[in-house]
C-alpha cells in the first residue's frame, strides 16, 4: 500500500456520550487503524511522506518499552512499504507493546538511559544514520514540524459547530496542531499528562500560528507521566460501563477525567458544544494490565 493511501482515512466516527450529567461528543481517532490509530496516525503522516519523497527505505524512531508511538510507527511502516527500527530506552524486556512492534517487523535495539538522553544530539543521530543505512529519523513521540502539519488536519474531521475541543498534552504535537488549525470561535482545552507548569512554555514554543483562545491545565496528571491512582482506574472502568469506550490510564483516561472535573468546577458550561479527541493508545492498555495486574477493557 502506498504511503498516501495508507494515510488517507475515509472517515472518523463521532460518538455522543452522556456521563455523570454531561453530554458531549468524542472524536474516535482510535477507530482509524488498529494499532496505528489516534493522534499518532496524523503525526506520522507527513513524516512518512517526507521519507518517501527523499527515497528512504527505513524509518527509525525512539521510545520507551510501553510506547504507543513505537507500535504505531511499526504498523505504519509495514503497511506502507518501509522497514522500521526502534531504539528503546532501558534494559531488554518483553511485553505486549514491543511484541506487537516486532510482529510488524520492527527491529528493536535497547540502549542504556545515559545514551538514550543523547537521542537529539547531532553526533548521536549521525552515528545512527551510518549504522543503520541512512534511515529517516522521527523523534520520540513523533512531534516535529511535519507532525504539526498532520495533526492540524484532525480539524478536517471536526464539524465547525463545536466551540470547545478537549485533547491530551504529551509531547505537544497534537495540541499544537489543533491550536494552529482551529477556527476563530473554537477554544482548545489541553489536559496535560505530565507534571509541572513548564509544559505551558513547551507548548508555546511549538505553536507557529497562535490565534489565542486555548488553555492547558496541569491539574490532572495523577503524579506525572504514566503515573496513576486508584481513583483514575475506577473512573476509567465506570466510563467504559456507561459508554463502552475504552480509555487508557496514560493519556485518554486523564483527559476525560480532567474534562469532567473542569465541568464540575463550572469552568466549562453545559451549553458548550464539546468535542473530546480520543487520541488512541488503546493497545497500551494490554501492557498496563500485564504490568499492574488490572483488567481494564481494551475494545
Amino acid at each position: 500500500m502506498s504511503v498516501k493511501k495508507f494515510f488517507s482515512p475515509d472517515d472518523v466516527p463521532i460518538q455522543r456520550v452522556q456521563f455523570a450529567g454531561l453530554i458531549f461528543d468524542i472524536l474516535r481517532l482510535d477507530k482509524i487503524h488498529q494499532g496505528a490509530s489516534g493522534n499518532k496516525f496524523f503525526k506520522l503522516k507527513y513524516n512518512f511522506l517526507e521519507a518517501e519523497k527523499n527515497g528512504h527505505k527505513k524509518i527509525l524512531t525512539f521510545g520507551g518499552a510501553f510506547s504507543n508511538h513505537i507500535v504505531a510507527t511499526a504498523i505504519s511502516a509495514r503497511k506502507s512499504g518501509f522497514q522500521s527500527i526502534g531504539i528503546i530506552r532501558g534494559e531488554v524486556v518483553e511485553n505486549p507493546t514491543l511484541n506487537l512492534a516486532k510482529k510488524y517487523g520492527m527491529e528493536l535495539y535497547f540502549i542504556n538511559r545515559e545514551d538514550y538522553r543523547k537521542k537529539n544530539t547531532v553526533e548521536f543521530l549521525d552515528d545512527l544514520k551510518r549504522k543503520y543505512d541512512n534511515p529517516f529519523i522521527i523523534p520520540e513521540g513523533g512531534t516535529n514540524d511535519l507532525a504539526l502539519n498532520g495533526t492540524a488536519e484532525i480539524h478536517d474531521f471536526i464539524p465547525k459547530h463545536y466551540n470547545l475541543i478537549a485533547a491530551c498534552f504529551g509531547t505537544g504535537g497534537t495540541l499544537a496542531g489543533l491550536i494552529e488549525g482551529k477556527a476563530e470561535h473554537q477554544k482548545i482545552l489541553g489536559i496535560s499528562v505530565l507534571k509541572g507548569d513548564w509544559v505551558k512554555d513547551e507548548l508555546k514554543n511549538l505553536i507557529g500560528n497562535d490565534n489565542g483562545n486555548w488553555d492547558l491545565t496541569t491539574k490532572y496528571h495523577f503524579g506525572g507521566y504514566a503515573k496513576w491512582k486508584q481513583e483514575l482506574i475506577d473512573f476509567i472502568i465506570e466510563f467504559y460501563e456507561k459508554t463502552a469506550i475504552p480509555l487508557d490510564p496514560v493519556y485518554t483516561g486523564k483527559m476525560i477525567y480532567g474534562l469532567m472535573m473542569e465541568w464540575k468546577k463550572d469552568n466549562i458550561s453545559s451549553d458548550d458544544h464539546i468535542l473530546a479527541i480520543h487520541s488512541g493508545g488503546v493497545q497500551g492498555i494490554v501492557g498496563f494490565n500485564q504490568r499492574f495486574g488490572f483488567d481494564l477493557p481494551v475494545r
